[in-house]
């Protein structure tokens, strides 16, 4: 199967425009394919199974609109050397663990920035959420297990939810490894942060999410990641495609920021 490299990934905005209202019997992309049916039933109860798109509000490109940095934030934030947003630089300086080292994205950077489609999958005691970009899923608790107070932090960190009423499932998480970042931009965080996330089914086909961030050691206030993302529903039968960041490719996508640094480049 062909692997996508890493900078060619706008290209798949396309390749769902053409691919509109059809559900492709493998490798789906998300974005406007596979649409629900206008009609949409009502929400049902304690309900947030099934495979979501956020289509192209997903992605998150350019960077989160943060709350200002602490002192302790800024000096972070000078050693992120980002492709996109406020502390873009030129290619080659870049230093993105992601792009650059084929470093898990990391929670909560899934959700902010490159949110494709994902499968949620309820069982008894617990939630299962299978993400197409890079292929990862999270556990989320709900046998009322508490987060852990000292965790040993993790590139997707722990999680626990619980149903705040028939329509909305509230999930948060903490120990989320420092090395990684918030978004493409570079926004950082510390390994004290800690995150909520709130599903809320409007109805059969829709989904809004809502994430916020609190970190103290690096924003001087919380703030708000995802503020009701609309979610809808795709048929079940939705195959996703693979999109999965590969150190050859990081390899690959430095010698690109390499070859364009060079001499006779500029």
């Amino acid at each position: 199967m062909k692997r996508l490299m890493l900078f060619t990934i706008a290209a798949l905005a396309v390749i769902s425009t053409v691919v509109a209202a059809q559900n492709l019997p493998w490798n789906n992309p998300g974005g406007p394919q596979g649409q629900a049916t206008t009609f949409a039933g009502p929400a049902p109860k304690r309900d947030i199974s099934g495979i979501w798109d956020a289509g192209g509000g997903g992605i998150g490109a350019r960077g989160m609109q943060t709350s200002p940095l602490t002192p302790a934030g800024e000096v972070v934030s000078r050693t992120h050397h980002s492709g996109d947003g406020l502390r873009q630089v030129p290619a080659d300086q870049i230093n993105d663990p992601l792009s650059t080292l084929a470093d898990p994205g990391g929670f909560p950077r899934m959700l902010l920035f490159e949110l494709r489609p994902f499968e949620v999958v309820q069982m008894p005691n617990k939630v299962l959420m299978l993400y197409m970009f890079e292929k990862r899923w999270r556990t989320i608790w709900t046998d009322g297990r508490q987060l852990p107070a000292n965790p040993d932090p993790r590139w997707y960190g722990y999680s626990v939810g619980h149903w705040e009423d028939d329509y909305t499932f509230v999930v948060n998480s903490n120990g989320s490894d420092d090395r990684t970042w918030l978004d493409n931009g570079g926004s950082p965080h510390s390994s004290d942060l800690k995150v909520e996330e709130r599903y809320h089914r409007v109805n059969q086909n829709t989904l809004e999410l809502s994430v916020t961030i609190d970190d103290s050691k690096i924003y001087t206030k919380p703030w708000l990641g995802r503020d009701k993302l609309k979610l809808t529903l795709l048929p079940s039968s939705t195959d996703l495609m693979e999109m999965i960041p590969s150190a050859s490719e990081a390899a690959a996508v430095k010698s690109v920021y390499a070859a364009e640094a060079a001499p006779g480049k500029k």
